[in-house]
């Protein structure tokens, strides 16, 4: 899914919204689920896949009331779209490029890090950038929707 930011005609910046990494260590430490939650309920994590703003918008906080907008919209329009609502959004920000101001200001929380490899290199011969893994939550009870019960979740490592 596709949002295209405008302030009348003038485009500021566009967002992609995909399907969910299949395994984040640091995102399903902090959701507390099993191998078989996570392979159930993994469709109900989106992807903030891209959020390039074009270079030359200056706006204090409008990145973070973007991000915040689409958030809220987004859970009906995945819905129409895909006949179901996701509860958590992920992203991943590179950390040598990026500081991800934006998306703790809009209220992500930080949960970790990537190793640094990617999901076509299971055998670790390839370094990929490390990238910091933030996730909002869409639903305040968001593990319970996962099939998470309360007893059982405990987080490991917030940071």
């Amino acid at each position: 899914m596709r949002y295209l930011v405008y302030a009348g005609p003038h485009l500021l910046a566009a967002l992609g919204f995909a399907a969910a990494a299949w395994k984040v260590a640091p995102r399903d430490d902090f959701i507390g689920w099993t191998s078989g939650q996570r392979t159930r309920n993994l469709h109900r994590i989106v992807n903030n896949a891209r959020f390039p703003m074009l270079p030359w918008i200056t706006s204090r906080n409008l990145a973070s009331r973007i991000l915040a907008g689409v958030a809220k919209r987004l859970p009906q329009d995945w819905e129409q779209r895909y006949a179901y609502r996701p509860f958590l959004l992920e992203t991943f920000v590179e950390k040598d490029c990026f500081t991800g101001a934006s998306y703790r200001a809009a209220n992500w929380t930080l949960v970790g890090q990537t190793q640094g490899r990617g999901k076509l290199d299971p055998k670790h011969r390839h370094s990929l950038s490390v990238k910091d893994v933030f996730l909002f939550p869409l639903n305040k009870r968001f593990r319970q929707r996962l099939g998470i019960s309360p007893q059982t979740h405990r987080t490991k490592r917030v940071y």
